[in-house]
């Protein structure tokens, strides 16, 4: 029986591309299947910030950064924190993803026509010894255009190898089955759903039109994780973060649903760290949602006080920007699932970036009079419509309301007008002396001693309770899915392994499909900016070597 392609890609998201684009490069014949509609090419990718992690970079150096591949080294490993026999190959990804991205990551975008803003940001810091986790350096590149900036040049190549007769686009195609022949798995099978010209993004029809079978020398599955299937985050959620919350919105579509995860362990593959996951703590409900329960998240500068349901502080150093997993496990601890920053107008202005490219309209339009605009306003407009719309914000002249409308927004009335007002009073009165043992009050003034943060992401120290700083904002915190981080195990080469630890013939696999690299390149934590990444250095190394192999 004769091929219908060299190599069959399942998923055309940003690491399916990044495959596609290189076996295109090596002149490979190559089928990418999706279930979703061609609108939706790019997948989740398109909806970011487009965030990546490099190493002593031009746009670090100007910034009087100080950062080496052994420190970053160091970081990853503390953040890992890899400790199960099954982490041998995450680990060797981890180390290899490192020096990729002290290395050659940053020209060979650059080359693709890729471009970065001149300011770097510092979205997971940690907060422990030097050891622990977080970045202890400044790392946090975003895209200029964001995430569908750093898309175009794969889209292209993509589409490129559709002129050229290499590429066949297969959406609406969904995969149920991987087939062998003489022990090697060539088959892919599915159906075909009914056409859909919904936006990108919105839910797509499941009606069954047909039904296909193509047969390739390799297959690559690049189908995503589980964020948009809160049955599976439940089924899969750590004892170690306590109950799952019996709230979740969601960061990504329902179809990352982590179908074809299971579709691969019946075909033979190994699926490892199922428990590990990255969910976010600072999630809001969209006030224009496009896919259901979404949800968008608060990327704060570190200002805000963040309280628990019961209107406690969280404990050293659980401030915003510090500890993602840290802080869910946390509040898993509280027997609530959500919590609350309480900020003023002047921080909200200064402090809050929403996450995703929808959200950030001058990055993404790659408009310089847009971004010194938002520098420029009081409160950036995406922010402030939040602000007007969002059923997770509260807004008010003075405290009592302000109390009273977050009580209106939970099942019990727990916040205490008294006790908060006293928990205000104290910090406040840190702020009028230069010397201060709150930790958080010590964590903004030194986040103001680099130079991005004081200018883009921290408010000089003030009094939240400051009349003339105000109006109040209180703005309710849910847990938002977003990636898996367990995933197929695979060796360097992205070929998936079995129980055994030995090749499944002819299957790879990369991307949040396959925890980034290895079956979890992030070990239990991650550094902010390496997903995209994974999936670009996974994707390359995925479709490299599936090119190498086939005749």
């Amino acid at each position: 029986m004769a091929y219908d392609a060299d190599v069959i890609v399942i998923g055309a998201g940003l690491a399916g591309l990044a495959a596609t684009a290189e076996l295109v490069d090596a002149g490979r014949r190559v089928i990418l299947v999706d279930q979703e509609p061609e609108q939706s090419l790019g997948g989740q990718a398109h909806w970011s910030f487009g965030g990546l992690f490099f190493v002593d970079s031009p746009e670090q150096r100007r910034l009087r950064i100080k950062d080496s591949h052994a420190l970053a080294l160091q970081d990853w490993m503390g953040t890992a924190a890899f400790d199960r026999p099954e982490d041998h190959w995450p680990r060797k990804w981890a180390e290899a993803y490192v020096d990729f991205a002290a290395g050659e990551k940053r020209s060979w975008l650059h080359g693709q026509g890729v471009r970065f803003f001149p300011v770097v940001g510092w979205a997971e810091r940690g907060g422990y010894d030097a050891q622990g986790h977080g970045n202890s350096v400044p790392r946090f590149h975003i895209t200029w255009g964001t995430g569908p900036g750093l898309l175009a040049p794969f889209v292209r190549r993509v589409r490129e190898g559709v002129a050229r007769g290499l590429v066949q686009l297969k959406f609406r195609h969904r995969v149920s089955g991987l087939g062998r022949s003489a022990g090697t798995v060539d088959t892919v099978t599915g159906e075909v759903l009914e056409p859909s010209s919904v936006e990108r993004g919105k839910a797509s029809g499941r009606e069954v039109t047909g039904s296909f079978e193509f047969r390739a020398q390799a297959v690559i599955v690049t189908s995503g994780g589980i964020g948009g299937n809160h049955d599976l985050v439940r089924a899969n959620w750590p004892q170690r973060l306590g109950s799952p919350p019996e709230k979740m919105i969601s960061g990504v579509p329902a179809h990352v649903d982590g179908r074809m995860l299971g579709i691969a362990e019946g075909a033979g593959a190994r699926l490892i760290n199922r428990d590990r996951m990255w969910h976010y703590t600072e999630g809001i409900e969209n006030w224009h949602p496009i896919w259901d329960k979404h949800g968008i998240r608060i990327l704060p500068g570190p200002s805000s006080l963040w309280l628990d349901a019961r209107g406690d502080r969280l404990p050293v150093p659980l401030f915003p920007g510090f500890d993602t997993l840290g802080t869910l496990e946390h509040i898993m601890g509280t027997g609530y699932d959500y919590t609350w920053f309480v900020l003023n107008q002047r921080i909200i202005g200064k402090e809050f970036t929403l996450s995703g490219s929808e959200q950030n309209p001058d990055l993404t339009g790659k408009s310089v009079r847009g971004v010194i605009d938002r520098a420029r306003s009081e409160v950036p407009g995406p922010v402030k419509a939040f602000m007007d719309h969002g059923v997770d914000f509260v807004v008010e002249k003075d405290l009592g309301a302000l109390v009273r409308g977050m009580n209106a927004l939970t099942k019990e009335p727990l916040i205490d007008e008294a006790a908060l007002r006293r928990t205000l009073a104290a910090r406040d009165r840190e702020i009028a002396n230069p010397f201060t043992k709150d930790l958080q009050v010590m964590a903004i003034r030194g986040a103001r001693k680099f130079l991005g943060d004081r200018l883009i992401r921290t408010a000089a120290p003030h009094r939240i309770l400051d009349p003339k700083a105000g109006p109040l904002v209180a703005v309710r915190l849910n847990i938002l899915t977003r990636k898996t981080l367990g995933g197929l195990e695979t060796d360097l080469s992205s070929r998936v392994l079995t129980e055994g630890g030995q090749p499944l013939e002819g299957v790879y696999a990369a991307g949040e499909a396959a925890g980034f690299g290895g079956g979890g390149v992030h070990g239990y934590r991650s550094l902010e900016g390496t997903f995209l990444g994974g999936c670009l250095f996974s994707g390359r190394a995925a479709g490299r070597a599936a090119a190498a192999a086939v005749r």
